[in-house]
Parts: structure tokens; C-alpha cells; sequence
């Protein structure tokens, strides 16, 4: 044993480490607890409010009845349908207002907005026009998908070639699940060659705005006061410009940028296949960094005790496995005052107020366990340079991997070095025998 005490340390501090992964899972299951009732927060404010809004049309709608042709029985077999139409053109501008709501701790971007859309259609026709089929051109209506119904504040206004027409609530045809009914949109009398229209929408929402590109050319401005926006769906904006004043984005999406037609009889038809918009992102999710940071927890762990390992063996110093013990327990600390910190004034204060509370209390500590200023020294300047590494690379997201391989690397590196000019065998012999 005494030949062999150093193999014995390292068993006992590899011990240690395994052991502290039980207060690590503890925080970390502090904070998916702390990450629902924030979700629980963000709902209870969106469901007052209005979640988040996707617009999809205008979709013009033609009831139709279609029989088989047979001599003694002209109308046999009677099928009735819906054909739909897209606009040739649509314009879509929205100017959105946000807003940061507080529930508690927890903060979600809300926004008021005017959604403008404006085209035309083509004169409607059917291929099928013969004998066997009636078109009841009366009836033909139109359907403007909104997804969140309470969100509207103001009457929807709609034109239809300069005329107002009347609108309700209870749309629902293919992927448009609520939106408003436009109805008797034509008339048996002669077609136009072309019928335009204009929507004014004032609506309330939440960290997101979406619209689906049902024209055969969509174009589409958003602009708003918001500085942090996050693009996504399926089109990325083709010009957009970000600044200290806000955000103006633009996109031009053509039919043959999406997988449905301009026209068809399919019912089921998904007009969410072909969707762009822009989210309203809070500059930081503090949970999910925090989460992030405890990844590399076990690493610190591993690195902070071989420091206090390798001092111990080349200095010949006795340091407790209780100590070992109480660092650990420093180490893991840090992560709980970095969230509960975090949750009050933000994650890089709370990261610069928990890091610098750790490394004074562990160097101060090893001050009393070395006896040696030095050595105090050097576990100061070690333990900064090991946080504020962690910091840059949890903002470097794409560089992570990276970053942590080369500091991985060079710290393997110093260890080895160091471990040269260790007599595993002979160090405690030689020590007696002074």
C-alpha cells in the first residue's frame, strides 16, 4: 500500500468525481424543472394575449356538382366538390410593434401588428366545363387562414375589386384550420378577366409572425423596432438588414418554389408546405446556456483536481481526500449560483459574479491547504483561465468543438509533462527515507 499509494490517491480522487455526479444531475434537474415553469409562464401570457400567428391567403373557393352522362338518365350519380384558386399576386407588408410581457422571473416577446395583403386572381376557369358539370358561381367564397383567432383586434377589412365585402369567422379548408369566411365573392353573371383585392389585419401574437406564399409570385416586407430576429421556415428573407433601430426583411417566393399548384380540386391540400416568417428572440435563453455550461462540469472537475494532485505529489504535500471533497462541492456550486443568478440579472453578469466567487473561495482555500502563497497563486490564475475559456466558448457556438479539442490538447499536454518527473514507484520510499 505504502508502495503503491499513489495509484491509490488517483482511485480514491476517480471516486470522488463519480460521487459528484450526483449533485450534477440534481442541479441539472433543477434546471429542466426551472425551464417548464418557465414554459408554463410563456403559455399563461400567450394564451391571454394571442400565440403565435400564421397567415395563409387569400384562397378563392368554387362549389361545383359534377354527374355521370348516360341517355335515359342525363344526371346519374350526382358528386359535388370545391375547386380552389390562388392569387396571381400577392403583396404582403406587416409592420410589427413588440412588446417584453413579465410573469415573475420570466419575460416573453409579444407584438401588435398590421398585416396588409393585396393582388388579384385570374378570371376562374374550369377544365372540366362540360354538360354533366354545374358550377354554382353564387356560392363561391373566400377563406383567409389565421391561426390565432383572438389575436384579431380590429374588424378584418377586405376589398374586392374597390367593393367591401362582409367576412366571419369558421374557416376551414385543407391545412387552414381557423381564419375567417369571405362569402359571395361572385355572381352568375358574366367573369371578369381579372379580380383584385386588399385585406387590412390588425392583429395581436407572439414570438412569431409566419406567412404561407400562396401566390404564384408572394412578396412579402416585414419591418419592425425588434434588434434580435431570427428567420426561419422554408424561404430565408432574399434581402434583409439588421441594425440598432430594428429589422427590415424581404422575401419574393415563385410557384415553382413550392410543391402545390396555383389551382385543384383536392380539399386536403397543405398550404404549410411553402412558409417563411421571422421570430422574436429574447438576446439570451439563460436555460439553455446554463445547460450548455454543464456539460463541461465533470472536465472541471477532472482538471481542477489533477492540478491539486500534482502539486501535492511533486511538492510533497498532504492534501485530505475531505478536500479533495469540499472543491468538488466548490465546483459544483458554481452552477447553481450561475442559474439562480442568471434568472435575476442575466447570464454574463451572473457567469462573472458565480465564476469570481468560486475561484476566490477555491483559492483561498488551497492558501490554507498548501501553506504557500505560490502555489495560491497558481491555482488563481488557473482556475481563471479555465472559466473564462468555458465563457468564450459558450458564445462561440460553431467553434465549440474546436476550441474545447485544443484546450483539451494542451492541457493533456502540461499533465504529461508534469507526470514525467513523478517516480510513481519510488516517490513515497524516497520520502521516508527524508
Amino acid at each position: 500500500m505504502e508502495k503503491n499509494s499513489l495509484v491509490v490517491k488517483i482511485i480514491v480522487i476517480a471516486f470522488l468525481c463519480i460521487l459528484l455526479l450526483i449533485p450534477m444531475q440534481m442541479i441539472r434537474s433543477l434546471i429542466n424543472e426551472r425551464k417548464e415553469r418557465q414554459t408554463e409562464a410563456l403559455e399563461d401570457i400567450t394564451s391571454l394575449w394571442a400565440q403565435r400567428q400564421l397567415i395563409t391567403g387569400p384562397v378563392l373557393i368554387i362549389p361545383y356538382t359534377i354527374s355521370d352522362e348516360d341517355n335515359e338518365n342525363p344526371k346519374k350519380n350526382i358528386k359535388e366538390g370545391q375547386k380552389w384558386f390562388l392569387p396571381e399576386d400577392l403583396n404582403i407588408t406587416a409592420n410589427v410593434i413588440p412588446e417584453i410581457r413579465n410573469r415573475g422571473l420570466y419575460k416573453v416577446v409579444v407584438y401588435t401588428t398590421v398585416v396588409h395583403m393585396e393582388g388579384y386572381f385570374n378570371e376562374p376557369r374550369f377544365d372540366e366545363e362540360k354538360n354533366n358539370i354545374q358550377i354554382d358561381w353564387a356560392r363561391a367564397f373566400g377563406v383567409i387562414g389565421i391561426s390565432e383567432l383572438r389575436g384579431i383586434n380590429e374588424p378584418v377589412r377586405f376589398t374586392w375589386n374597390d367593393n367591401s365585402k362582409t367576412n366571419r369567422s369558421g374557416a376551414s379548408f385543407g391545412s387552414i384550420s381557423s381564419g375567417i369566411i369571405i362569402p359571395e365573392l361572385l355572381d352568375n353573371q358574366e367573369r371578369e378577366k381579372s379580380y383584385h383585392f386588399s385585406v387590412e389585419i390588425h392583429l395581436n401574437g407572439s414570438q412569431n409572425i409566419s406567412f404561407a406564399s400562396t401566390g404564384k409570385s408572394t412578396r412579402a416586407r416585414v419591418t419592425s423596432t425588434w434588434k434580435n430576429p431570427g428567420f426561419d421556415g422554408d424561404f430565408l428573407p432574399a434581402r434583409r438588414e439588421v441594425n440598432d433601430e430594428g429589422f427590415v426583411a424581404e422575401w419574393q417566393v415563385l410557384e415553382l418554389n413550392r410543391n402545390f399548384s396555383q389551382q385543384g380540386t383536392n380539399t386536403n391540400v397543405n398550404f404549410n408546405e411553402s412558409v417563411f416568417g421571422v421570430n422574436f428572440l429574447l438576446p439570451v435563453e439563460m436555460y439553455q446556456v446554463t445547460e450548455r455550461s454543464m456539460k463541461y462540469a465533470i472536465l472541471f472537475i477532472v482538471l481542477t483536481f489533477s492540478l491539486f494532485f500534482f502539486i501535492e505529489t511533486l511538492k510533497k504535500l498532504k492534501v485530505h481526500p475531505v478536500h479533495y471533497t469540499l472543491v468538488g462541492f466548490g465546483l459544483i456550486l458554481f452552477y447553481l449560483l450561475l442559474l439562480s443568478l442568471a434568472e435575476h440579472i442575466g447570464f454574463g453578469p451572473a457567469y462573472i459574479i458565480a465564476s469570481l466567487g468560486i475561484i476566490g473561495m477555491i483559492t483561498t482555500y488551497s492558501r490554507s491547504i498548501f501553506k504557500n502563497n505560490k502555489l495560491a497563486a497558481v491555482m488563481l490564475v488557473y482556475m481563471t483561465v479555465i472559466y473564462s475559456f468555458l465563457y468564450v466558448l459558450l458564445q462561440l457556438q460553431d467553434y465549440a468543438l474546436l476550441l474545447g479539442s485544443i484546450m483539451l490538447f494542451i492541457v493533456l499536454s502540461i499533465f504529461m509533462y508534469f507526470s514525467g518527473k513523478i517516480d510513481w514507484y519510488r516517490s513515497e520510499s524516497v520520502e521516508k527515507e527524508q
